[in-house]
């Protein structure tokens, strides 16, 4: 995999220090943006690869910031990751020399965390930091510890870090978990697939990217089964094999196209779109009066001219999937802004992510905040440009969407954060015909 090739191609992370998007307001989006591959489903396959000392191949892997960090935290745990083309990586940990996971890789990214479930299983320890990621709530890794532990791992917590060893091979045994878990599903069965006998897993969460990562292990070799829509069953096997993977697309990116159409009244193309998993979502914003038309891998958006009051109020509760996707409540709340009425939003996953709306309000959005949970929207809203600051992934895509719609020139801090998921957003939507440059310490590193 590595070594003799005369080519190798490796990404190239954007500068993070004091980057800022400048936007300029006004331009309505038109064209085709292909949607790139699934952050939260590329961080746990590559995980995933580390179930057996064979290759496994990815792609449609998105360069991302988040997936930059998880392989070189592989590489220093001596797994070799090779890269040989964009959106392209090969694993292969045939012997893992160094099984800690240290401090930095986990406060730059809490999906370090699903290293846990596959190291422990197939190595029979590992050490693992608390992980850190977006300020948008407590996240707690309780439930992962708690389901090592129903598979016969003893854990201790020390100075910040998870000691975790497993006493000969992992059980099989039923791991109920209290509320819905993505990542606490995912490291659980991660586990399971090497543990000795079968495991059964409730409430099992029903993202797409569980899907595909239980897809992908099923070409591994691992006897992996949903079984009920909020149930995941496990037989443990000895060991696993090599597989290729593509990555599901992100439908996370494309709800996020699809509101830059809406608001900027845009007629866009999304190739590559996962339509299917977009349910919840793609309800909402077509009763307030975006139109939406879904093909077998493409969505196209026509929205409303800017500032014609077309689109109607609502109101927006997120959910486990298949509910509406916290990830793409604030986006949607870019479009909320710009609809006639009250529109109301129920936050029900994680309590600080409505934080972020102070910055929209800076722009002109009337909008009330009432606890960590709620927000009222009261539209439409004249934006304005303004200078913001990102504190997410998430809010960051949101307030370029918002700069999008906005009139005169915004200028966000933080930019950094949106490249933890979004690949070349700023690229993407300068196709799409937007104003949007990419500056770090005063120097343009990307124009329209």
């Amino acid at each position: 995999m590595t070594g003799g090739r005369l080519f190798h191609w490796e990404y190239e992370p954007p500068p993070v220090e004091h980057e800022v998007f400048r936007v300029e307001g006004g331009a309505v989006l038109r064209g085709e943006v292909v949607i790139s591959g699934a952050k939260n489903a590329a961080l746990k396959l590559l995980a995933a690869a580390t179930l057996t000392g064979e290759r496994c191949r990815f792609t449609n892997v998105p360069e991302i910031e988040d997936v930059r960090v998880m392989v070189e935290t592989l590489r220093d745990l001596g797994v070799v990751v090779d890269h040989p083309a964009p959106n392209v990586y090969e694993v292969a940990s045939g012997d893992v020399d160094w099984l800690f996971v240290p401090l930095e890789a986990a406060a730059k990214m809490r999906a370090s965390f699903i290293l846990l479930g596959p190291l422990l299983a197939r190595f029979g320890q590992v050490i693992m930091s608390n992980p850190g990621g977006d300020r948008i709530g407590r996240r707690p890794v309780n439930l992962h510890v708690d389901a090592m532990r129903a598979l016969g791992a003893e854990i201790d917590y020390r100075n910040g870090y998870y000691f975790a060893r497993a006493p000969g091979r992992l059980r099989g045994a039923e791991i109920r978990f209290p509320n819905v878990t993505v990542m606490g599903t995912e490291n659980a069965m991660l586990a399971a697939t090497l543990a000795e006998g079968r495991t059964v897993i409730r409430p099992a969460a029903q993202e797409p990217e569980v899907d595909d990562l239980i897809a992908m292990l099923r070409k591994m070799g691992a006897d992996v089964e949903r079984t009920a829509p909020d149930t995941i069953e496990v037989q443990g096997r000895r060991r696993l094999r090599g597989a290729e993977h593509s990555v599901i697309p992100d439908r996370i990116e494309a709800g996020t196209f699809v509101i830059a159409a809406a608001v900027t009244g845009g007629e866009v193309t999304l190739r590559g779109a996962p339509c299917d998993h977009l349910g919840a979502f793609l309800e909402v914003v077509t009763q307030m009066g975006v139109q939406v038309a879904c093909g077998r891998d493409t969505i196209e958006v026509r929205g409303a001219p800017r500032g014609s009051g077309a689109y109607h109020a609502a109101d927006v509760m997120t959910a486990p999937y298949p509910g509406f996707a916290t990830d793409l409540q604030p986006p949607t709340c870019i479009l909320l802004t710009q609809a006639r009425g009250t529109s109301r939003v129920h936050e029900t996953i994680f309590e600080d992510r409505l934080e972020w709306l102070g910055e929209l309000a800076r722009m002109g959005a009337d909008l009330q905040v009432q606890d960590g949970h709620h927000a009222v929207i009261r539209g439409p809203s004249r934006l304005h440009g303004t200078t913001v600051e990102i504190g997410d992934l998430r809010a960051g895509a949101s307030l370029i969407l918002a700069a999008l719609a906005a009139d005169g020139t915004t200028t966000i801090r933080g930019a950094h954060h949106v490249h933890r998921g979004y690949e070349n957003i700023e690229g993407k939507f300068v196709g799409l015909g937007a104003r949007i440059e990419r500056l770090a310490e005063g120097t343009v590193i990307a124009t329209a």
